[in-house]
Parts: structure tokens; C-alpha cells; sequence
């Protein structure tokens, strides 16, 4: 939640004023410490108004922004259990005679907990219904309110926010404080009224153009206190067309890099000046932006030409709108965060260049003329036909340490064996905060720097396409967050205001955050293409695969997710007009949806030449698991979409499922003690059938990352987004390295062979067994599978007789009866062809069948439930060294494991401690050589 938050109210930051505006929340006292006993009043009516006029029970979400914070949005020590959840404790008492008026009382350091050698800065709320569905916050974002920091606190009480008016108004104004003081008013550092007391009003006359500052000042001794609000006045703004050959938005330099006109769209406001390091963040006449016409789509656009800049040099600038708000470019391709570019390394970003500390606020834009040109080295790359497509998801975060492009590069000899051939990157344009999955857009021209600079990221790109991977960026449109300049550039009570150009003031549909984009508006339209075409040309990237592509609609469904998938031309409209542009720009692109809507929908899309994001995880993860009657595997053939085209990307996992080795490690089918599917060498196995039905079907295919190795750590692991650990080590692991190499086996067939091209394809078998059959002039492919845990027959139905070949295994069976039933023990599969195809030179497989068990090692542990100390008991067939480990379902390892030098063949067991564990279900795995086997133990002390 977090992260979608904006930092401050937007024109408190800038003005310097106390954070609580607007009276969304008042206290009873208005001046307090943190051991003060307080009484909170929140109005549902102020702010966005969400919880306005609602009838159930309200609660306060709430922390404190301490000392210990790194920003306005780092809470600490919040209340209650869960956000989804009612916390009786947290429960805010309806007024009598109000029903909008909600209060609770506490004393802050005690509500909270917070340890005296802890300082309490502000107390951070919001206010929502039981489950969060509904959420009341302030006109800018979160709630916060000050906590009195000395003796003497100072406050204006009206006005509350920035004032616009002609020159030469009377401003009424009234200030208070905390305890009697001398008592002063100023305009622009003028005094114009004081006076002894606790309260001070006065009128103020406001003459000068732009930004005026009204401050109040409270002075009793040696203690000071005050409080600001801005009052602008506007100035006369020169209307003029943009000048010939400028961009449209964003920049353009002229005059050998001397020069640069700075465009920035934003209709409907009064003035805008740009302020940077070329004008000593001054506003300057030079800086003074003029106003297109009014026949320029409602005088949009703002632009000004700065000159007498140094060729080559970087200069950090904004945009002041209005006088009040500084926002960055929203086409800037680099940008300055205050509050998370210090966490960058060097290594990643090298001379990364400083934030103008002291100059202004916020986040800033970076222009820099004559940059020297990445020099691409692969001016020819011929992409994968669709057909062929493997895409590989993948996350820089959790796929690698440094989290780096330069780092990536080393990773594709690994993933060149994979034998995958498009690498899908979840998004790289600048989102809010550093450790992210990407999916809180803010910049959309900008990479962010966490992962590295720009050349490093088309270098990458570059070396991809030498090795012949194409690259696709994972691209957010859907909605923008807080820290987008766009954004904020028109907010009002908590949400996009209703002139903004771009976003719903409310989302037309389910599961949307952050901020909705309008894709029937013209600037929308506008911004979302150039967006498409800017990575398209200036990175070469070879497509997208676009975000939450069923929210591109303006037909609202509220809530009722079926009524959002149904049917719908005008979001037709809308896709066949962005992938016409795009086509328009690179013919052979790939555009993959993640559309989730109704079949009649995404087939026009496939049949227009999108890609359609293709959702197996559960059919392969019940296969997996061994419960047949929920396995069914056709919907993987775009053939059983009625896609006219192979359009339909399919996938066992992606960034958004549990992890299938985990469901399989937690409710795998356990009716057969040796073919245990909670245990993971079988799990392993299984995994191997699955890969064998997927990746034959023909058609595209996506693999998310360490898939190939059977990733086990759960996805709620250290949250749903955060981080997950790094498992490279799983190569080492024989059952794992078995399960890539057969990964790799299969993405060489499929990828080199015509056969999976075909069109004459049938995928059969709804419980247990199952079978693949492909007829093609090239060969003819038979897949037959056991999903179940007993051993069976199946009729393969051959398509001739005479000799097939098992791919995988290397060997051969002659075919006197299509029809005879082969025996197919559980878990158990086979790939066949009608001619010989040979292993890739670098995958090694053993003859070794599929239908692994681990009854050998008979692991034990008793007693289960153990309280204190379990004795675990195994037999060794063989000597070996001996690790034990212990991890939660999510595979987090709970306690060091324990590391045995190598044993002797026989018997074992050994003692292992659980009394520092919590109470819950823990798994033992036990790994002796190439053998390994897991056990469920439950500590109930």
C-alpha cells in the first residue's frame, strides 16, 4: 500500500507548511507532544470523500513518522492486524449527531508503543471501512498530523491552502499558537501586523506577481515557531505557437546543443515557469513558458527555449506550475529522487550525478545536449517467429544480486542452454521507490537507475540480440502513481481532478491502483503512443507485454469483475488503434495483452495480430500435484481458443502465481507413500511431465524465472512483492539440474523442428492420462503422460506403426499396434517421434525413467508433533554426506542446518532441536548425495 502512496501533500511540501490541511482531521488539543492524551476527529466528508454518508463500523489505519523514517510514506509501528481486516481496537466511535464525524482519543507514545529513545514526528492515518475496500484519506494523500516538537507551536487556521487571486486582494488571515508569544504576520519577509497573545488576524494586500508567502511566526524567548501558505497572483502570459521542428512534449535541442525548447502540455492552468541549475531555480523572464493558441487542442502546451547551455553537460530542472507546484518532466529520459538515489550503488549506476540539495524539493528532471550515441552493434537481428517463441519473465531484482544490466548480460550463456528465446523484463521505467516489482509507474521515458544506466540497458539489449534473444518490456498504462508529474499536476481530494487530461477521477473498473488512465481521451491517446514508439525506436526493443490491457475501457464496471471482461468494441477500438501505430513504426513487433476478458474479445485481438496473455498455471499445478479431474490441458492450444493465428502466449506460472513446486510441496497428493508428491524429488519429476505437455503444444510460450529449476520459496514470502531470495545454487542440486536440462531438451525440439509449427494437433485426456499427438510432413510427435500417483496403461494411438523414438531417453520402441496399451508408472511420460531427433550437445540426460520415489531413504521423525526435540531416523543405500534443513511451507529456511561429514550405508538417525521454532508445520529435507527427501514435521510446544 505503501508504495502507491504520494510522498506529502503536494503544496505543503513545496510551501513548507504543517502537513495537516484542510481539516480532515482535527485534535482536541490542537497543539500536543507524544505523551499528551489526544482526541482524533476525522470527517468522512473532507479529503476524497470516500467514506462519506457509510453506514458500517469506520477504523483508523494509522503508524507514526519518526526519526528512525526515511520519508513521510516509511510508518512505523502501525496498528492492526491486517489492512483487510476489522480491528476492534482501531474502531473509531460514530458522533450522535454527526454521522461523518468519527473520534477516537489515545495517549501517542502509549497507543503506539513506541520506545522512549524513539522521536515522534507526525502521526500517519487514513481511515477505512472493515475489509479496506473502502479508504477516507486527505485531499493529497495520507493523513498526517504534526506532533509539537518544543513548548511553542505555531499554526495558521485560515487559509488552510494556496490562495489565487488578482493583484491587489485583501487576504483574510489568522494564525495561533500554542502558548502566549509575540505574534507576527509577513508578506514576502515584510512584516505587516503583530502583536501579543495566542491568536492573530489580520488583512493582507497582495500585489506581487506569481509566488507570494505569507508566514507566521510565533517568537516567546528562545523558542520560535511558525507556519506558511502561498497566495499567487498570475502573471500576463505571451501566447505563441510552438516553434517548427520542436517536439510536441518533451525536449528539443537546437543550436549545436547551445539551446533547448522545453515543452510541457497542461491545459487549463494560469502560468508555468521552468526553474533549474541554467537560472539558479529563480524565477526568471527568460523562464517564463509561453501558451500555444487556442486552436492548439485547448491551448495545451507550455514552452519556452533556453539558451547559453554547455554542450554535453547535465542540468537538473522542473516545471513550477501555477506558482506552487513543482513537478519534473514527464518526458524526461532521467530523473533525481531525493529520497532513493542514495541507496544506488556506484556499481550499478556509476557517477550518478547529486541531487540539488537545498535548491528545490521533490523530483527533479535531468536534460543533457550532445550525449554521445550508444553505438549498437547488431543493426540486422531477425526475431523468433511467433510460432517458435519461448519467452522467459524475469525480474532484475530477484534473478540476480547486483540487480544490474551489466550483470544480466553474464546470465544469457545460462539462458542460451535454457534454450529460450525472448526475454520478457517486468518493468524497467522509473517507478516510485528503489525495491519494487515494477508495477507503480512514474516516468515512462526514463529506466530507472536502480537497475542501471541507459547504455548498460540497450548494451544488454544489444548483446541479447547478438545471441538471438529478442527483448520485451513489461509496460504499465493502466494507471500511473502519485509521484507522476502528470498526476499531480491535477489532484483534488485524493484523486485526479476532474480536468485532468489523462486520468478517471475514479477507476472504471476492478483491481485497478494508483491512478487510471482515460484511453478515450486525445492526450492519453497521445502520450500512450508516444510512449509505445519512444522504446520501440530508442532502445530497439522487439515488443511489450502490456499491464492489466482490459483496463484500457472507459465502460465502467464498478466492481463486477464479469461485467468488466465481457464483450467490449470500444476497448477493441482502443488496441487496434495503439498496435496500428505500432505497427505503423516496427511491422514485426511483438504486442502481448494481459487481457483476461471474454474468448469472443481476445480472439479479435489475436486475430488482428496481438498476443494474448494465456493463464494455465492452475490446470498444470493440479497435473502437478496428481489431482487428474482438475488438470485439463487444452486450453493451452490457441486451436482450442479459436484463434485463427498463433497468438496465444501460454504459461505455467508467471510473476503473479504461486510457485507450482510449492502447491505441490504443500497439497500434493499423498495416497501413494512411494510416489509421495509432497516429497521433492518427486515434485521434481512431476514437474518434468508438466514441462513435456507445455512445452510441445504448439504455439508461444512463457517461462517465469527459475521455473526451469522448481523454485520453491512461496510467493507471499517477505510479502507478495518483496524480495525473494536467489536460488543459482539450485544448479547444483541433480533433481534440479535434470528438471533444466529437460527444459532445455524441450525448447530444442520445439524451437528447431517444423513439426510444432503444425496445425494438425490434438491435446487429450482430462483426468490422468494424457497424450499429445502432432502430424506434421516433417514427423509425427506422440506425448503420452501418467498425472496420476498409481501406476496405469494408456492406448497411445499411434499415428502409424514401425519405430518411435523416445526423445528424452534416447531410445526406441517398435509399433506393431497403435492402439496397445503401455504400461506408464506414476508420474511417468514419454515424448515420441517418428524419426530420430538427437539431444542438443550440451543437455545431458540420464536413462534414467521420470517416475521417481524416495521411499529409500525411509526418513522419519518422531515424535511428530515434537514440542523439544525430534529424533530423525533414515537408511543410507549408499555413503554420503548428509544435510539437514528446516523451512517454513514458504521454503524460509527456520533454524542452521546441520551438516554431517560423509556416512557409511545403513541406518542413521540424529537429534534436532525445535524448541526455539514457533508453533506451525515446518519441512525437514534430507539430502544425501543425488538422494532426497522431505518430511512434514509439526512443532506444537
Amino acid at each position: 500500500m505503501k508504495t502507491l502512496r504520494l510522498l506529502l501533500s503536494l503544496v505543503a511540501m513545496l510551501a513548507g507548511m504543517p502537513v495537516l490541511r484542510a481539516q480532515v482531521v482535527v485534535t482536541e488539543p490542537v497543539f500536543f507532544q507524544d505523551t499528551t492524551p489526544i482526541t482524533l476527529t476525522f470527517d468522512a466528508t473532507k479529503g476524497n470523500g470516500a467514506l462519506a454518508g457509510f453506514t458500517g463500523p469506520v477504523y483508523i489505519w494509522t503508524g507514526v513518522i519518526t526519526n528512525r523514517s526515511t520519508s513521510n510514506t516509511d510508518w512505523k509501528y502501525v496498528k492492526s492486524p491486517s489492512f483487510g481486516q476489522a480491528d476492534p481496537a482501531a474502531q473509531m466511535t460514530r458522533s450522535t449527531t454527526n454521522p461523518n464525524l468519527y473520534t477516537i482519543s489515545f495517549t501517542p507514545r502509549t497507543f503506539y508503543g513506541v520506545p522512549a529513545t524513539e522521536q515522534m514526528l507526525k502521526l500517519a492515518m487514513i481511515f477505512k471501512n472493515a475489509d479496506g475496500s473502502v479508504v477516507g484519506r486527505g485531499d493529497g494523500g495520507d493523513i498526517l498530523v504534526n506532533i509539537s516538537q518544543s513548548a511553542l507551536d505555531a499554526r495558521i487556521t485560515s487559509p488552510t491552502t494556496a490562495q489565487f487571486v488578482p493583484a491587489g486582494t485583501q487576504v483574510p488571515v489568522t494564525g495561533i499558537a500554542s502558548a502566549s508569544a509575540q505574534l507576527t504576520f509577513r508578506l514576502n519577509g515584510v512584516q505587516v501586523a503583530q502583536q501579543t497573545g495566542t491568536s492573530l488576524s489580520t488583512n493582507i494586500t497582495v500585489s506581487q506577481v506569481g509566488r507570494n508567502v505569507v508566514r507566521f511566526t510565533a517568537t516567546n524567548g528562545s523558542l520560535t515557531a511558525s507556519d506558511s501558505v502561498l497566495v499567487v497572483v498570475s502573471p500576463q502570459v505571451t501566447v505563441a505557437a510552438l516553434p517548427a521542428g520542436a517536439k510536441k512534449d518533451g525536449i528539443t535541442y537546437i543550436n549545436g546543443g547551445t539551446s533547448a525548447i522545453l515543452s510541457l502540455t497542461a491545459p487549463g492552468k494560469s502560468f508555468v515557469y521552468v526553474l533549474g541549475e541554467f537560472n539558479n531555480w529563480q524565477q526568471t523572464t527568460a523562464g517564463f513558458m509561453k501558451k500555444t493558441p487556442e486552436t492548439d487542442a485547448a491551448n495545451a502546451r507550455w514552452w519556452v527555449q533556453i539558451d547559453n547551455l554547455t554542450p554535453g553537460q547535465e542540468y537538473a530542472y522542473q516545471y513550477e506550475v501555477n506558482g506552487i507546484l513543482r513537478v519534473a518532466d514527464p518526458y524526461a529520459e532521467k530523473v533525481l529522487d531525493p529520497s532513493n538515489d542514495r541507496f544506488i550503488p556506484a556499481v550499478t549506476y556509476p557517477s550518478l550525478k547529486a541531487y540539488p540539495t537545498g535548491q528545490t524539493t521533490g523530483i527533479v528532471s535531468v536534460l543533457q545536449s550532445n550525449q554521445t550515441p550508444y553505438q549498437w552493434q547488431v543493426n540486422n537481428f531477425q526475431r523468433p517467429k511467433r510460432t517458435d517463441l519461448v519467452v522467459y519473465e524475469l525480474h532484475l531484482r530477484d534473478f540476480i544480486a547486483r540487480h544490474d544490466y551489466a550483470t544480466l548480460k553474464d546470465t544469457l550463456t545460462y539462458l542460451k542452454r535454457l534454450g529460450v528465446n525472448c526475454i520478457e523484463l517486468m518493468p524497467v521505467n522509473e517507478f516510485e521507490g528503489n525495491d519494487s516489482w515494477g508495477y507503480n509507474p512514474s516516468f515512462y521515458f526514463a529506466p530507472d537507475k536502480y537497475y542501471g544506466t541507459k547504455d548498460a540497458l540497450k548494451a544488454f539489449i544489444d548483446e541479447a540480440h547478438r545471441r538471438g534473444f529478442a527483448v520485451v518490456l513489461d509496460m504499465v498504462l493502466n494507471h500511473s502513481c502519485g509521484q507522476s508529474p502528470m498526476v499531480q499536476m491535477y489532484f483534488d481530494g485524493g484523486n485526479p481532478s476532474a480536468d485532468s487530461p489523462w486520468f478517471n477521477r475514479t477507476a472504471t473498473h476492478p483491481f485497478n491502483v494508483c491512478y487510471d488512465f482515460n484511453h478515450e481521451s486525445p492526450f492519453t491517446k497521445y502520450f500512450s503512443k508516444q510512449v509505445m514508439g519512444f522504446w520501440l525506436q530508442e532502445y530497439r526493443i522487439d515488443g511489450y507485454r502490456f499491464d492489466l490491457s482490459k483496463g484500457f475501457t472507459q465502460r465502467n464496471s464498478g466492481n463486477d469483475v464479469g461485467a468488466w471482461g465481457a464483450y467490449d468494441q470500444s476497448r477493441i477500438n482502443i488496441w487496434q488503434d495503439y498496435y496500428s501505430y505500432m505497427t505503423s513504426i516496427d511491422p514485426t513487433h511483438y504486442t502481448i495483452l494481459e487481457h483476461f476478458a471474454d474468448n469472443s474479445e481476445e480472439r479479435v485481438l489475436a486475430d488482428a495480430g496481438m498476443m494474448l496473455w494465456g493463464n494455465m498455471h492452475g490446470a498444470y499445478a493440479e497435473a502437478i500435484k496428481g489431482n487428474g479431474a482438475s488438470s485439463n490441458l487444452v486450453g493451452t492450444s490457441y486451436q482450442n481458443r479459436q484463434f485463427q493465428q498463433p497468438n496465444l502466449v501460454s504459461y505455467m506460472e508467471s510473476h503473479d502465481e504461486e510457485r507450482q513446486i510449492v502447491e505441490a510441496l504443500t497439497s500434493g497428493n499423498t495416497t501413494n507413500p512411494a510416489h509421495n508428491v509432497r516429497e521433492l524429488p518427486v515434485a521434481l519429476a512431476r514437474a518434468e511431465a508438466a514441462a513435456a505437455f507445455f512445452l510441445t503444444i504448439p504455439g508461444p510460450k512463457m517461462i517465469w524465472q527459475f521455473g526451469e529449476l522448481g523454485y520453491d520459496v512461496g510467493i507471499n514470502f517477505n510479502g507478495r512483492t518483496g524480495q525473494k531470495p536467489i536460488r543459482w545454487n539450485y544448479q547444483t542440486e541433480p533433481a534440479r539440474r535434470r528438471l533444466y536440462n529437460v527444459y532445455a531438451a524441450l525448447n530444442a525440439l520445439r524451437v528447431n523442428e517444423p513439426a510444432f509449427e503444425s496445425r494438425t494437433f490434438t491435446i487429450s485426456g482430462r483426468v490422468n492420462l494424457k497424450t499429445i499427438r502432432i502430424t506434421d510432413p516433417s514427423m509425427n510427435v506422440v506425448v503420452l503422460g501418467n498425472f496420476g500417483v498409481q501406476a496405469d496403461s494408456i492406448t497411445p494411438s499411434f499415428p502409424n506403426t514401425g519405430k518411435w523414438y523416445n526423445y528424452l531417453r534416447g531410445d526406441s520402441i517398435t509399433v506393431t499396434n497403435v492402439d496397445k496399451r503401455l504400461p506408464l508408472g506414476p508420474g511417468e511420460y514419454g515424448v515420441y517421434t517418428s524419426r530420430r531427433v538427437k539431444l542438443p550437445a550440451a543437455v545431458v540426460l540420464s536413462n534414467k525413467p521420470s517416475r521417481l520415489t524416495t521411499a529409500d531413504l525411509r526418513l522419519t521423525a518422531a515424535p511428530n508433533p515434537v514440542a523439544t526435540t525430534a529424533t530423525v531416523q533414515y537408511t543410507l543405500t549408499s555413503a554420503a554426506p548428509v544435510t539437514v534443513t528446516v523451512t517454513n511451507l514458504l521454503g524460509a529456511s527456520a533454524q542452521k542446518p546441520v551438516v554431517l561429514a560423509r556416512q557409511s550405508s545403513g541406518p542413521h538417525e540424529l537429534q534436532l532441536p525445535v524448541s526455539g521454532l514457533a508453533n506451525g508445520v515446518y519441512l525437514v529435507r534430507l539430502q544425501a548425495g543425488e538422494q532426497q527427501q522431505t518430511i512434514r514435521l509439526l512443532v506444537q510446544h
